[in-house]
C-alpha cells in the first residue's frame, strides 16, 4: 500500500537523519514495544444532560480564554488535578510557529492554570512528522520548550521513550497501535491542539493530535494513503484525553499541515469531547469558504468524524452542546471572512455549519 514516492521520502529522511547526527530517530523507527496495556479510556467529566458540552471563548488575554473556555463547561476541578502528574500534548509537527503548531502562548497559559489548580508536575510532550524530526529541535525553534519550561513543565519527546503495544477492536484498519508510554504514566491527559487544515487529513484538530503520541512507523502514510482520516479515527480508539483544549488564537484555513493561509481568530475551544471539539473547528474553518476538503462537505460528513462516531470515539451532533462565554470580546486585529466580522458573528457562522 505504501508508494514508490513515499518509500523514497522515508529512505530520504532516514539519510538526512542519519547525516545530521539524528540517529536516535532512525533507530526509533526499528524499535519495538516492550510492554502491552489495554486502551487508556477515561469518561468525559463535561457531559450536561446526557450531552457532551464544548465551551468557546474568546477575549485579548490567551490565559482568560483558556480559563473560561473550561469553566463554562464545568471547569478544571473536574478534572481533579491536585497533587498529581498531568501530561500536556501539543502539535510540534514541525518547527514552524503558530498555527503550524500549537500557539507558545496557550502552552503557557494551560501550564500555569494546571500549576494554580494544584498539579504537582506536568510535563509537555509530543513527537514531530517523520520528515521533520527532532522533536526537541522543533520545540526549541516552535518557542513551545521555552513556553514549557519557563513555566515550571519539563518537556518530554515521545522519540526518546519506550512504546505500549494496545489492541484495537477488531473492525480497526489497524489492528494493534504503538503508542508512547507516557499517555500512561501521566495521570491526566490533556489534548492541545491548534485548528488547522491538512492536505491529507482534510483536517487536523483533536483527532489528528494523537498521531504524534504513535510510533513513526505507524503514520498513516506508511499504512494506506487512501484511508488517511479513516486510520486516524481508528487509532483514537487506544486512547480518550481527559480534557482537549484547542487553540484557535490563530487558524490554518487553506493548505497545511505545514504552513497555509492563516486567519486571526481570537478563541479558545475546550471540550471532553474528540469529535465534539473538532465539528467546532472544523465549522470555523468551514466559515472561511476557502479549504475545498473541508467545504465540500457538511461537517458531520467529514471521514474523520464519521468513522470516530461509528467507533465510539465520540458523541454525534445530537449529543453535542455548544457553549459560549459570555465575556467574549471583538477580535483583535482580526481578519475574518467578508471582512470585520467580530468573534459573535464568527461563531453565529460556526453553530450553523455545526448544526449546533
Amino acid at each position: 500500500m505504501i508508494s514508490r514516492r513515499t518509500l523514497l521520502k522515508v529512505f530520504g529522511v532516514f539519510g538526512f537523519s542519519l547525516l545530521s547526527g539524528e540517529r536516535h530517530a532512525v533507530a526509533g523507527f526499528f524499535s519495538k514495544a516492550k510492554n502491552k496495556m489495554p486502551p487508556r479510556l477515561v469518561e468525559n467529566r463535561f457531559m450536561r444532560d446526557g450531552k457532551a458540552l464544548v465551551g468557546v471563548a474568546g477575549a485579548a488575554d490567551v490565559k482568560a480564554m483558556v480559563r473560561e473556555a473550561v469553566s463554562i463547561i464545568g471547569g478544571f476541578s473536574a478534572l481533579n488535578v491536585r497533587g498529581k502528574s498531568v501530561l500536556v500534548k501539543p502539535n510540534v509537527v514541525s518547527g514552524q510557529p503558530s498555527p503550524a503548531t500549537t500557539n507558545p502562548e496557550v502552552v503557557a497559559a494551560v501550564v500555569k492554570i494546571l500549576y494554580e489548580e494544584g498539579a504537582s508536575k506536568v510535563y509537555v510532550g509530543d513527537m514531530s512528522a517523520f520528515a521533520t524530526l527532532s522533536t526537541k529541535k522543533n520545540m526549541k525553534s516552535s518557542g513551545i520548550m521555552q513556553a514549557a519550561v519557563d513555566n515550571g513543565a519539563e518537556v518530554v519527546v515521545f522519540e526518546d521513550h519506550e512504546w505500549i503495544e494496545v489492541k484495537l477492536p477488531e473492525e480497526s484498519i489497524v489492528k494493534t497501535a504503538y503508542v508512547t508510554e507516557w499517555i500512561y504514566r501521566a495521570d491526566v491527559f490533556i489534548n492541545l491542539p491548534v485548528v488547522k487544515t491538512h492536505r491529507s487529513a482534510s483536517y487536523s484538530i483533536c483527532l489528528k493530535n494523537f498521531i504524534g503520541c504513535t510510533h513513526l512507523k505507524q503514520r498513516p502514510y506508511l499504512i494506506d494513503t487512501s484511508l488517511w482520516e479513516e486510520i486516524v479515527a481508528d487509532f483514537n480508539r487506544a486512547y480518550s484525553p481527559d480534557l482537549n483544549i484547542v487553540d484557535g488564537t490563530v487558524s490554518m484555513i487553506e493548505g497545511g499541515p505545514w504552513s497555509g493561509t492563516t486567519a486571526k481568530t481570537g478563541l479558545i475551544i475546550a471540550s471532553g469531547d474528540r469529535v465534539a471539539a473538532d465539528a467546532v473547528g472544523l465549522g470555523i474553518i468551514k466559515s472561511f469558504g476557502k479549504w475545498d476538503m473541508v467545504t465540500g462537505k457538511g461537517v458531520w460528513e467529514q471521514k474523520q468524524i464519521k468513522r470516530a462516531i461509528e467507533a465510539g470515539v465520540g458523541k454525534s451532533r445530537e449529543e453535542v452542546r455548544l457553549v459560549v462565554g459570555a465575556g467574549a470580546e471583538p477580535l483583535q486585529g482580526a481578519e475574518p471572512p467578508q471582512g470585520g466580522r467580530d468573534f459573535m458573528d464568527l461563531i453565529e457562522k460556526t453553530r450553523l455549519h455545526c448544526g449546533l
